[in-house]
């Protein structure tokens, strides 16, 4: 910090040579950053999950619970009357 801040300026070197270090530092975010896109996209967690299949059969439990609920209740109405037997 020193060489940047004199008063004659920096040395020509010196400004070169930290401009590398930066450029290689940019290259290698780059590189991580690219890595990290591509496996990102590479990456499928719902790919052999059965949440799709999980839900539709909890939905045609649940309906089928609804008619059973349904039934009970029409079994129940049917057995006030008396038979005609």
């Amino acid at each position: 910090m020193e060489e940047l801040a004199s008063p004659s300026g920096p040395k020509k070197e010196f400004v070169n040579s930290h401009c590398r270090e930066f450029m290689q530092s940019m290259k290698d975010i780059q590189v991580t950053l690219r890595e990290e896109i591509k496996s990102a996209c590479e990456y499928r967690p719902f790919e052999k999950c059965d949440y799709n299949a999980r839900i539709a059969n909890e939905i045609c439990f649940q309906k089928l619970e609804y008619v059973l609920t349904q039934l009970e209740d029409l079994k129940q109405t049917a057995d006030r009357y008396p038979s005609s037997d």
